[in-house]
């Protein structure tokens, strides 16, 4: 059996975890095997599309204080014991990073990280491809143990739903025994409201130094808004808190796989590419013509951004007007 922990965020399943499942389907039909979705707090509409993105089975837990990712780890445990799943299936993302790993050293399990093509089955094995050295290369991992994870690059699988039903089961989990304390800090930002999380966003505009400064991100945000797209950075941008640290993209930051990145006022640092060559499309604005960024950009525009871009965003706007 195939364990896949399912997220929800904002009242939807997250993206990344309907890849997941999809994923989780795709080694069931290799192995012969179904698919079981753990889920906590889902509502009647939730439990149908995780059905629908192929899990023939679904665990409900309904427990407010399954937060902390100790606490996520005991409850996957207890599933995957209780279901005796062979394999456990995560999004690579910040809980996925937080209780794969920890999961792993319990159950004894293999475990690739950021997986980023379905597996092939070899004998008992399951084949999984990693980016390696900052995206440069892939590798092919063979995972040989019993109880076997696996978390998947958000973005780098399709969403297919099908007319699939699961069977809902209630699940309780016991996490007396769990040693956690859950400290909220509250951090004022800014508001990402109806915006994509950027390891699920299919457009992304990112901005560097380039901008000059915090109080020209209008432009980048306006051009945002009007293509629908989430808002990224490079790190300095970051680390001189011009932009929150959520938004910073690269090999220390965030890894995302958009359709379309358009990355303005940003030299292309290796370490910034790493965390964004998996992208689809990549448009570099900047007015160095010798920028690295060039090397690796489908279409570059060499000027300035500051004129650039506002004529940009009018004429998406202009283009969507067109369209209604």
């Amino acid at each position: 059996m195939i364990l896949v922990y399912t997220e929800i965020n904002k009242g939807r399943v997250k993206k990344a975890s309907l890849e997941c499942i999809n994923y989780a389907a795709k080694i069931a039909e290799l192995t012969g095997s179904k698919v079981t979705a753990l889920v906590n707090n889902a509502d009647a509409a939730q439990l149908e599309e995780i059905g629908k993105a192929g899990a023939s089975k679904i665990l409900s837990i309904k427990n407010d204080s399954l937060k902390d990712n100790m606490l996520i780890s005991a409850a996957v445990e207890q599933a995957a014991k209780a279901e005796g799943a062979k394999v456990i299936i995560f999004a690579f993302d910040i809980v996925g990073k937080a209780v794969a790993p920890r999961l792993a050293a319990k159950l004894k399990a293999g475990l690739v990280a950021g997986a980023v093509d379905y597996p092939a089955v070899s004998g008992s094995a399951l084949e999984v491809k990693k980016n390696v050295f900052s995206g440069k290369a892939t590798a092919l991992y063979s995972i040989n143990s019993d109880v076997k994870i696996i978390s998947l690059l958000p973005n780098s699988f399709p969403v297919m739903l099908a007319d699939n039903k699961a069977t809902v089961s209630d699940f309780s989990v016991d996490l007396s025994s769990v040693k956690s304390r859950i400290t909220v800090k509250e951090t004022k930002t800014n508001d990402v409201s109806g915006m994509v999380p950027l390891p699920e966003a299919e457009l992304v505009v990112s901005a560097g130094r380039g901008l000059k400064g915090p109080e020209n991100w209008g432009i980048i945000e306006d051009l945002a808004k009007s293509l629908g797209a989430t808002t990224a950075c490079s790190r300095p941008v970051a680390d001189m808190h011009w932009r929150p640290h959520h938004e910073h993209v690269g090999q220390t930051g965030v890894a995302i796989r958009p359709n379309l990145y358009i990355a303005i006022g940003i030299s292309g640092a290796i370490q910034h590419l790493a965390g964004v060559n998996g992208s689809k499309t990549i448009v570099v604005i900047n007015n160095d013509k010798e920028a690295p960024f060039f090397k690796s950009a489908d279409y570059g525009v060499v000027g300035d951004a500051f004129s650039i871009v506002p004529k940009l965003t009018e004429a998406v706007k202009k283009f969507k007007a067109n369209q209604n």
